[in-house]
């Protein structure tokens, strides 16, 4: 048997949450505030999209600054996620291990909007859409949006540094806080509001009971690791089949149809890339493009690996992905595959654009090419859109006028199924 090639991935560590959204990224000074008027782009749904459920497929939900303490079990407050303002920002803390910043959010309050850098600094400057059930719907509203896929904003659910603080209860409390969170948002918007799950992914009973939970209280999806061996184990086992740890969770989600997400994945380390001795400004939008390539990869490794043959109903979201690259990729994996014989050699059932039209759906927002004339070689079924708010680089605002602009040209049963069927479709939607 050949020799398998040396571990490619480096390993999740204590102080990954530390460095989750850059100090460097914050803060007004040296930024850019765009002013925004908000009445204007406050329209609701354009009539073009009358009778559609717009479904935003990327959005943040900003954890509040109570989350974890608000809802601590029972002796467990004083050991809980907490936030400090530390010269004038606020970050997340365990015990005294700096858990990063709040995350991505450049809506202020006033409603204007922060160019040039990744978040404002505290709860007093960002919009409370960012992190309240009311404000959020109300900023849904306005931008003529019925629901939102939200994932994670701030570093607390990082799985390294919850695995790394040797207290286990505690990171399991961490996360079914926010599992619970998720599915208590649900309930309160009424639907609208739909938070993907996280898991343990260090340790697989409790990945597994945490993942029956999930299934148990609702949530419409989960968010896996694009490169799990950073945690655990791969989804591949070294004999080449499906890794027995991740076996449950996939045939779960297979079972009950469960979305699998992998957002904007960093399976790929864009600094690698990315040329000595530029700015923070120079290197941010070439990281952020490096990263769709990261999702294409992970796509990739579904399609090879066989996982695909054996859960033949997994349904996998590629979030913040971008969608234009999607026939070149498909189309390079087809000829790569059928010259290094990949297929048959490894007996896959189905080549790459197959594996595509039965498993993947990919999101857009700041394209105009791809959702105006790219559909039909994409598949207008398999595309969603997104505004990433309140995230840099977020379709803020004017978020109808940018669906007018690219998808007014398509019938309307096109826009229906672009803009809210295929999202109920991947996420288990009811209307």
């Amino acid at each position: 048997m050949a020799t398998a090639p040396a571990e490619t991935v480096v390993k999740a560590r204590a102080d990954d949450a530390k460095s989750y959204w850059l100090d460097e990224g914050r803060g007004s000074k040296g930024a850019f505030i765009r002013k925004v008027d908000f009445a204007a782009n406050s329209r609701g749904v354009d009539p073009l999209f009358a009778g559609i459920k717009i479904v935003d497929c990327d959005t943040h939900f900003t954890e509040p600054a109570d989350l974890w303490t608000a809802n601590a079990p029972a002796g467990m407050k004083a050991r809980m996620p907490h936030v400090k303002r530390i010269d004038g920002a606020d970050k997340w803390f365990v015990g005294d291990r700096d858990f990063g910043s709040l995350g991505g959010n450049v809506i202020a309050r006033d409603r204007n909007k922060l160019l040039g850098r990744l978040a404002f600094e505290n709860y007093d400057q960002i919009d409370p859409g960012s992190y309240e059930v009311g404000p959020r719907l109300e900023a849904m509203d306005a931008m003529g949006v019925w629901a939102q896929i939200c994932f994670q904003n701030g570093g607390v659910t990082q799985a390294g540094s919850l695995a790394a603080l040797n207290d286990e209860p505690l990171a399991i409390a961490i996360t079914q806080i926010f599992n619970d969170a998720c599915a208590d948002r649900m309930k309160a918007s009424g639907g609208r509001i739909n938070g993907m799950g996280t898991l343990p992914y260090w340790d697989k009973a409790l990945m597994d009971a945490e993942m029956r939970r999930i299934v148990d209280i609702g949530l419409k999806g989960i968010v896996l690791p694009d490169r799990p061996e950073r945690l655990s184990e791969g989804y591949v086992g070294k004999d080449g089949g499906v890794s027995p740890f991740w076996a449950d969770v996939f045939q779960i989600c297979n079972d009950t149809g469960l979305a699998v997400n992998y957002h904007l994945n960093a399976s790929l380390d864009a600094n690698t890339a990315i040329w000595d001795n530029l700015g923070f400004d120079q290197r941010l939008p070439i990281h952020a493009l490096i990263h769709h390539i990261g999702c294409a990869a992970t796509m990739s490794n579904f399609m090879v690996s066989g996982i695909l043959d054996q859960y033949e109903k997994l349904k996998i979201g590629l979030i913040e992905s971008g969608a234009g690259w999607v026939p070149f990729w498909l189309e390079g994996m087809e000829h790569q595959l059928d010259e290094f014989r990949t297929r048959e050699n490894r007996k896959l059932k189905l080549r790459p654009k197959e594996y595509f039209k039965r498993h993947f759906w990919v999101s857009f927002w700041f394209e105009d090419f791809a959702p105006r004339h790219m559909l039909d070689a994409i598949g207008a079924d398999k595309i969603m859109f997104e505004t990433d708010y309140p995230h840099p680089t977020s379709l803020y605002p004017g978020v109808q006028d940018k669906l007018v602009a690219v998808l007014g040209g398509h019938d309307y049963a096109t826009r229906k199924r672009v803009l809210q069927d295929n999202a109920a479709t991947l996420y288990n939607l009811a209307f």
